[in-house]
């Protein structure tokens, strides 16, 4: 059974990116000590979920001459049909929490929930999500998308471990179930 982790830098007041949904905030961390926690975590990883305001983000603005995930399973979750297609990758208008049930029952590496708020929060809320890496960065934004909505319940999570480098706490916990 694959395992759904969610791996995400917030500022320190908790927004995955400003009102306008642009993360440049993390480019303003100064890169001194050798980080691989994404290197590390990358290689547990074979699919990969986002919604389509990411999935564009990432074709047009962040890597548009190399999709990052072209080794891996890519599902773009939206109702915009008329995507651009990078390689191994499918675009589905489905509910999340019914997709992502039934990909965790195949065969394989690990699902990793790429963005954005709109599909993490309705993970969070149905606890599929069994473990959230969160980096938290040295930056108050003041406002924009918050990673986490208001719930209907609670869930508590057990620390599994924890890191700086860089300015930036690297935190990994795991959903007890």
């Amino acid at each position: 059974m694959k395992a759904i982790k969610l791996f995400i830098a917030i500022s320190l007041d908790g927004y995955i990116a400003d009102k306008k949904g642009q993360i440049n905030f993390l480019e303003s961390i100064s890169q001194t000590e050798e980080d691989h926690t994404y290197e590390t975590f990358i290689k547990t990883i074979d699919t990969v979920i986002l919604g389509s305001t990411t999935y564009l983000q990432i074709i047009n603005d962040l890597s548009p001459n190399d999709y990052p995930y072209k080794d891996m399973t890519s599902y773009v979750l939206s109702s915009q049909s008329d995507l651009p297609l990078k390689e191994n990758v499918t675009v589905l208008n489905e509910d999340v929490v019914t997709l992502l049930s039934q990909l965790k029952q195949t065969d394989g590496k690990d699902i990793w929930l790429v963005g954005g708020a709109s599909i993490i929060n309705p993970l969070i809320e149905a606890n599929l999500i069994d473990d959230y890496y969160i980096s938290i960065t040295p930056y108050l934004l003041g406002n924009g998308i918050p990673l986490f909505s208001p719930k209907s319940q609670k869930l508590p999570l057990a620390l599994l471990s924890h890191c700086a480098i860089n300015g930036m706490i690297h935190t990994h916990y795991q959903r007890q179930k």
